[in-house]
């Protein structure tokens, strides 16, 4: 549980709002940064302030939302399911994608699916062990290693504030051969 959420659950949470900050890491990796906080202002300078000091630009709303698309999830159960048959009859509630893993069955869709897809799994009494949203570039951009770092370490330092809920980005992580 990300310390924003235990904080505000500790006050009255009627004075926080989600606020999406828009960016550019550096070497041009898009960034999307999830805030939920009860100072505006605090919570801009912050993320302000790291941006600027790890090389990158803070942007204006929609300068880089539009390359993410946001999507919806469901963990269900995978015990007594037919994974093709579940893919089968979700494709009409908007399911796109549908994984299963070692936790369950994995069902993908976009976010503007998510009442549609949880009645349905509802009415069919499948227990839903998770559900969430992401936000998934439509497009990553492969760095070298010095370059991923720079990346990373203001994720990183962007993740550290209180206020962070979730930090969405467009960098292509190549996998160790």
């Amino acid at each position: 549980m990300r310390e924003a959420i235990k904080k505000a659950s500790d006050k009255n949470t009627e004075n926080y709002k989600e606020v999406l900050f828009e960016g550019y890491a550096p070497h041009g990796i898009a960034i999307l940064v999830e805030t939920a906080t009860d100072n505006n202002n605090r919570t801009v300078a912050n993320v302000r302030s790291y941006f600027n000091k790890n090389n990158g630009n803070l942007g204006t709303s929609g300068s880089v939302e539009f390359m993410f698309d946001r999507t919806c999830n469901f963990r269900i159960p995978a015990e007594g399911i037919d994974v093709e048959k579940i893919e089968l009859e979700f494709i009409d509630f908007g399911v796109e994608e549908v994984f299963e893993d070692e936790d369950g069955i994995l069902l993908y869709a976009p976010f503007e699916n998510f009442g549609a897809i949880q009645k349905e799994l509802e009415n069919r009494s499948l227990d839903i062990l998770c559900s969430g949203f992401e936000r998934i570039p439509q497009i990553t951009k492969q760095l070298s290693t010095d370059q991923q770092e720079d990346v990373i370490k203001l994720i990183e330092k962007i993740e550290e504030d209180e206020d962070v809920q979730n930090v969405y980005h467009a960098l292509g992580i190549q996998e160790e051969a």
